[in-house]
């Protein structure tokens, strides 16, 4: 399989409980590049438990990086979090995290830097499938890391 060449840049914070799921969407100018194909990052949402499961394990939460090219479709990047230390580039996210469903709130003072939510470990899984949320658009091609990365229980 192809490397995922990520080219991901920090951006303000722009984060919507949607009533499915906490949603950061990012300004235009971060994307990743498979084999060929180019996509732009959208936003990253995060599910927990995780919704993937590696070898028949769960890990305690996934965040789903979203991503469209120039004919409209999807790539969607998962990176694996499991307990222990504190995730650094995850804290500024935690601490504006709405409680409630409504409309996106922006926060021009923090940024998110996606890159760092990476693990060093790039090497991924792959399969063709489906949005997992609404709208549930089918076609999506899926990359779940193989490493997890770590967050605080409070996280």
């Amino acid at each position: 399989m192809p490397a995922i060449e990520f080219n991901y840049q920090p951006s303000p914070l722009k984060i919507v409980n949607n009533g499915h799921t906490v949603q950061v969407n990012f300004i235009e100018g971060s994307g990743i590049k498979v084999g060929a194909d180019n996509y732009t990052l959208l936003q990253f949402h995060v599910h927990t438990p995780s919704e993937e499961q590696v070898k028949g394990k769960a890990y305690d939460m996934v965040a789903h990086f979203v991503h469209k090219n120039a004919a409209g479709q999807l790539a969607v990047v998962g990176v694996l979090f499991e307990k222990g230390a504190e995730n650094a580039a995850l804290a500024p996210v935690v601490a504006k995290l709405p409680k409630n469903a409504g409309p996106e709130r922006s926060y021009a003072e923090v940024s998110v830097d996606a890159a760092k939510l990476l693990p060093a470990d790039k090497g991924y899984y792959t399969f063709e499938g489906s949005l997992t949320t609404p709208p549930c658009s089918e076609g999506v091609r899926w990359m779940v890391l193989k490493t997890p990365v770590t967050a605080s229980p409070a996280q």
